[in-house]
């Protein structure tokens, strides 16, 4: 019933307002030579035209191309079925279930090809929308110029010519691009609520190139921010990743705020961009994370969510702490309670909950510079990730620059240089009652995989996977 009226109200595809007018550019217009192409996508586009068939670059690679930075990767659109590009391009293979696409081979590079799409047309079993407009199944495989409308902002609806060197483009994407000007296809209102993801897309794409989003694209989203709710979560959390990757994540993360985005996704954003100490710790994290991307280095998701949660942990265990529970229980209540309150919001993977919790929970061993604990602690799995965390919680004024720096020196020091450095523990030994089992021989006091001197849990070793952001 609620699907019929919508239907009935909206139609049963949206109405797309803008008109294509197919302008092909030459050489001269554009300046996008053959030879900045990928060795890769130009096999694939020069063994699809071989075999007749229609194959350019398209979208992002054609935009990059045009304002002069160089394409993470380059995929091409063709008007071959995904069967008929496996039969021609021989290192390949079809993937996907919702919609198939081809991924073509070459050595370490990989081509992801696929077939125009149609906007409309098909039967309802192959296109169909919930009751807030967002489209739950659309295979339908159409010409070039459907593919183009059904393309979410005019600068990624551009199509590269490899043979001719032509770029075409059906909706003045060129002339948005050069005002650096986000610009959506259609009715913003009806495609956002096609895919309320456009919404976080605009933001990035707005953040990592420097324009701005057009206001038509931008009047609705405050209106429409409650629609992401009606996304998966995997998926928002693929979106939201790329958003922290894109090497510019503090100028994605304020403009997600100013569009009032963040509530659906990282609603702690507005407790740690107004406290001056838990700001300065996340912009800290944020440009690193952004030098490492433009270094090309490895970052952990892992690492840079435990950073952006650290302020809401810190502040749960003050709390539980003073209604008189012990420190480190007090820390791990609150890892638990902030974990569970932000996968209610943004569904953050479980592989990532372990690496967070010894992030945080290394912090507390780093104060404990006697005996044999520093040295303990530099042969744990994630030292260096929860060093790096150290530093930056020093950076920020949280906690004395001192013990980062005494760190430091006990890293890079040789053994004799250690031992100066340690702390003399002046502190009374507490006798420890022996249990009647350890006393007769048996295990258990003091066996492996327990507990340590430190009084510290041991945990078990991980595999080290970058986390040293």
């Amino acid at each position: 019933m609620i699907m019929d009226l919508f239907r009935r109200v909206l139609g049963r595809r949206p109405r797309i307002v803008d008109q294509p007018r197919l302008r092909v550019l030459g050489l001269q217009e554009h300046g996008i030579r053959r030879e900045q192409i990928s060795s890769c996508a130009l096999r694939t586009t020069d063994a699809l035209h071989k075999a007749g068939f229609q194959a350019f670059v398209v979208g992002g690679a054609v935009r990059d191309l045009l304002i002069q930075r160089a394409p993470k990767d380059f995929d091409v659109a063709t008007n071959a079925t995904p069967d008929e590009v496996r039969r021609v391009i021989r290192r390949s293979r079809i993937i996907g279930r919702r919609f198939q696409i081809v991924h073509a081979m070459c050595n370490d590079e990989v081509v992801e090809v696929s077939t125009f799409r149609a906007l409309q047309g098909g039967a309802d079993d192959d296109q169909a929308a919930d009751e807030h407009g967002r489209l739950i199944r659309d295979n339908v495989f159409g010409s070039q110029e459907d593919d183009a409308r059904r393309r979410d902002f005019t600068a990624n609806a551009l199509f590269y010519d490899p043979r001719k060197q032509e770029v075409w483009d059906y909706f003045n994407g060129v002339a948005d691009i050069r005002a650096k000007r986000m610009r959506m296809i259609g009715d913003p209102v009806v495609r956002y609520r096609e895919d309320p993801v456009r919404m976080l897309r605009a933001v990035r794409f707005a953040a990592k190139l420097n324009f701005r989003i057009d206001e038509a694209a931008r009047a609705p989203i405050a209106e429409l921010a409650d629609l992401l709710a009606n996304v998966p979560s995997a998926r928002l959390f693929d979106e939201v990743l790329k958003l922290l990757l894109s090497g510019h994540s503090a100028d994605c993360l304020r403009q997600l705020r100013a569009e009032g985005l963040h509530h659906g996704l990282l609603p702690l954003i507005d407790v740690v961009l107004d406290e001056p100490v838990g700001a300065k710790f996340v912009n800290l994290a944020l440009a690193s994370t952004d030098l490492r991307v433009a270094q090309d280095k490895p970052v952990s998701p892992a690492f840079l969510f435990a950073t952006l949660l650290w302020q809401q942990v810190r502040v749960s265990a003050e709390r539980i702490e003073a209604a008189g529970e012990s420190p480190v229980p007090a820390l791990f209540a609150a890892m638990d309670e902030v974990l569970d309150a932000q996968k209610e919001k943004l569904a953050i993977p479980r592989r990532y909950d372990a690496v967070m919790k010894e992030i945080w929970s290394l912090q507390s061993r780093f104060v404990q510079r006697s005996g044999q604990r520093p040295y303990r602690l530099l042969e744990h799995p994630r030292f260096r990730a929860a060093w790096d965390f150290l530093v930056l919680r020093a950076e920020a004024g949280e906690i004395d620059p001192d013990l980062a720096r005494w760190w430091a020196d006990f890293q890079d020091g040789d053994d004799a240089q250690r031992e100066a450095l340690l702390v003399q523990d002046d502190k009374p030994k507490r006798r420890r009652r022996r249990s009647i089992r350890s006393r007769r021989g048996g295990a258990g006091a003091t066996g492996d995989g327990g507990d340590g001197a430190d009084g510290s849990q041991q945990h078990g070793g991980y595999p080290d996977d970058g986390d040293d952001a």
